[in-house]
């Protein structure tokens, strides 16, 4: 029997499994980066805007165009924002998703997605705001 080449085919195929796990890795991994900075990128566009929706804080922008402002310093694109302004003294969530476009992916994986919410309530603002003196 001759098994000559046996070996090479073997090696071959171990060679290619070898290659695609670590593909599969490196990608699994570029989507972990990827969704921890999508995360990332919202919390700091949601905590930015609340606060907008009612007063300006010293910025020009909308409470949408602080959220993209912040999406944006982070690597990341709004999507949708959530968030009117409102002079009204009551508590208001802001929710804010954001992107971060995957240069690498095809394009239907464009680009991962995260959302998040903050909470920004004008008495407590103005309670703390006043009991620290400021």
């Amino acid at each position: 029997m001759n098994e000559r080449g046996a070996v090479s085919i073997l090696a071959v195929a171990a060679i290619a499994l070898t290659v695609a796990l670590g593909l599969t890795a490196t990608t699994v991994g570029a989507l972990i980066v990827a969704r921890a900075a999508a995360q990332t990128a919202a919390d700091a566009a949601a905590l930015a805007a609340a606060p907008v929706t009612f007063d300006s804080f010293g910025t020009e922008r909308s409470p949408a165009g602080e959220a993209s402002f912040f999406a944006e310093a982070n690597g990341a694109r709004l999507v949708e924002c959530r968030c009117e302004r409102d002079d009204v003294w009551r508590a208001r969530v802001v929710v804010v998703t954001v992107e971060v476009d995957l240069a690498w992916a095809p394009p239907p994986f464009g680009g991962v997605r995260a959302t998040a919410a903050a909470e920004f309530d004008p008495t407590v603002w103005l309670g703390s705001s006043s009991a620290t003196g400021g």
